[in-house]
């Protein structure tokens, strides 16, 4: 499918709006050449020939014409908003739905700036070509055409001299396209560029003030800002060099109209009121021609926007839906990791990982930072797709399962803490909207969150600022663990979630997750040996592999990479076993 069929498929929903709109613009263009006719006859039979008893019925004629103009502009113009603001909203809500759906890969390779641009500056390019482009370029070609039918009427040699522009007309036309595409879709890349660094900063301005880099982040804003001016202005020089010559044509056609329009009528050829009527008659050539170079950059810019939404929208995920999913609802949490190698961009992430566990078990995964310990989860929870062996859940293969059912059985608490600009309850409550709050706040209890909530002036409905600004990082965490904890997942994943807690509170924490009934199997990945050394089995990554399993005292006893880490954290191991 090619972007303008895509474009179409949604214009095709309110085509009969469309037509239906286009009617009234057809009877619009048709009723633009009355009163220059009419203007034509006052001048001939009413100031020429004295018949002053026609005047008041042209006069009317003309009054009638232009109100009946006004109120089909009005309901047609009508029609092509509502027909726009109908495309917006179904195409926008389409391409949500489509981002909603990609997986990590696909917002690993996109930055949030030009997503953004594509929901914002592209859709309203679409928006103002349904809304006034289409009409517009309809409008004056037919009121161009009519405008030459009716100067054949009232003299030939006269409209034979006024349609000697045209082809110059439309070799200006055609240049001008030729050369303003790349160049809109310059200017779209570089508002991408521009509106990526902006939101980066601004979501960044903390460390950019904790580091005093502001001006260094205006001489990046500066370079960005002029590359995006550049790639303006050499759009402008494309409309400074072709906006003129379509002024200088439908210039000429008046210098025409006076010079050869005068000698005919002065050689008697033409009456005073026919050069009236084709005076009347010459804006409706002369705008189309000085037009038609913005409208040959409106249509460009909506070209490109389309292309770039429907590049956007077409890109397919790595991870998709099974053709036919296991039918599971409620999983028991048994999960093995059979032979799993995954790769990305050509790199080892993860090689040859193989391990099973029981539902209601618990699992700790220690290792370096880069060694794959998040991978492994992103796995289980099929952010990725392995690319040797495979991940089971209830002994069913990850990739044979609906994403839905797998996602919604699974609770998680990221390393990357991520909170809405919601209530603290409306964030604890994500994944469980219509939950009761006595719900919540259990939840909020077992992560040790509910005495610094209740300590807050609205407590719960304590509103937290963009991605928890105003929340320490402990308090985030533990928010983040509540709403994990609410869903009440088969499986809980916990990644790094109490590195920004105290010890006290950790082993809290510890203690809530002990009192998890048996049947949720939680895997705990953390850098603290006291986080996970009461798991039922342990693993320790490095570079990819599991060098070592077991239990703490069977991973201690071995006095290998476990050992090591729970000696630098705890001491000296004689001297605690003593």
């Amino acid at each position: 499918m090619t972007p303008m069929k895509w474009f179409y498929g949604y214009l095709k929903k309110y085509r009969f709006k469309m037509l239906f709109g286009l009617s009234q613009t057809t009877l619009i263009a048709l009723l633009a050449i009355v009163n220059p006719y009419i203007s034509g006859m006052i001048v001939d039979d009413v100031i020429g020939k004295g018949n002053h008893a026609l005047l008041p019925k042209l006069i009317a004629c003309i009054l009638a014409v232009t109100v009946v103009r006004g109120l089909l502009r009005y309901f047609s113009q009508v029609i092509y908003e509502v027909c726009s603001q109908g495309v917006l909203y179904t195409m926008r809500d389409t391409v949500y739905r489509k981002l909603l759906k990609e997986d990590f890969s696909f917002y690993n390779k996109n930055r949030t700036g030009d997503l953004m641009s594509r929901q914002t500056g592209d859709m309203d390019a679409i928006r103002h070509f349904v809304a006034y482009i289409i009409y517009t370029i309809y409008e004056n070609s037919l009121m161009f055409i009519f405008a030459i039918i009716m100067m054949f009427t009232v003299n030939v040699k006269l409209a034979f001299t006024m349609i000697l522009v045209l082809p110059f007309t439309a070799f200006a036309t055609y240049q001008q396209s030729k050369m303003v595409k790349p160049a809109f879709f310059r200017i779209r890349q570089q508002f991408s560029s521009l509106n990526t660094f902006v939101q980066e900063n601004i979501s960044g301005n903390r460390v950019v003030k904790a580091f005093a880099k502001e001006d260094y982040e205006i001489e990046k804003f500066n370079k960005e800002n002029d590359a995006y001016m550049k790639s303006e202005m050499e759009a402008s020089n494309i409309w400074k060099k072709y906006v003129p010559v379509f002024e200088f044509l439908s210039s000429i056609l008046n210098v025409l109209l006076m010079l050869y329009g005068g000698y005919l009528v002065i050689q008697k050829k033409m009456t005073m009121g026919d050069l009236v009527t084709i005076s009347g008659y010459l804006w409706m050539l002369t705008n189309p021609l000085r037009m038609a170079g913005w409208w040959v950059n409106d249509v460009q810019r909506f070209s490109t926007s389309v292309e770039k939404i429907y590049n956007t929208y077409s890109a397919e995920p790595d991870v998709k839906e099974p053709e036919k999913a296991a039918e599971l609802k409620h999983l028991l949490g048994d999960v093995e990791f059979r032979n799993v190698s995954y790769q990305a961009d050509d790199e080892d992430i993860i090689r040859n990982i193989s391990f099973q566990v029981k539902k209601g078990q618990t699992v700790g995964i220690i290792g370096s930072t880069g060694s794959g310990k998040s991978t492994i989860m992103n796995l289980l929870c099929r952010f990725y797709d392995v690319t040797e062996g495979s991940v089971l859940v209830d002994g069913v293969d990850v990739r044979n399962m609906d994403l839905y059912t797998l996602r919604s059985n699974i609770g998680m608490a990221m390393q990357d803490v991520f909170l809405f600009s919601d209530t603290i309850e409306g964030n604890i409550a994500y994944g469980k909207p219509d939950c009761p709050f006595d719900s919540v706040r259990a939840a909020a209890i077992m992560a040790d969150a509910n005495h610094f909530i209740k300590g807050m002036p609205e407590g719960y409905d304590t509103i937290v600022g963009e991605r928890g600004v105003g929340l320490s990082g402990g308090q985030k965490q533990r928010i983040s663990l509540a709403r994990a904890l609410l869903k009440d997942p088969s499986i809980l994943i916990l990644d790094d979630t109490t590195s920004a807690v105290d010890m006290e509170t950790e082993t809290y924490i510890q203690d809530q997750l002990g009192r998890i009934e048996k049947d949720c199997t939680i895997f705990i990945i953390a850098y603290r040996i006291s986080s996970i050394k009461d798991s039922d089995l342990i693993l320790v990554l490095d570079n990819g592999r599991i060098i070592e399993q077991g239990t703490h005292d069977e991973l201690v006893a071995r006095n290998g990479y476990y050992a090591t880490v729970f000696k630098h954290q705890y001491g000296d191991l004689e001297q605690i076993n003593e």
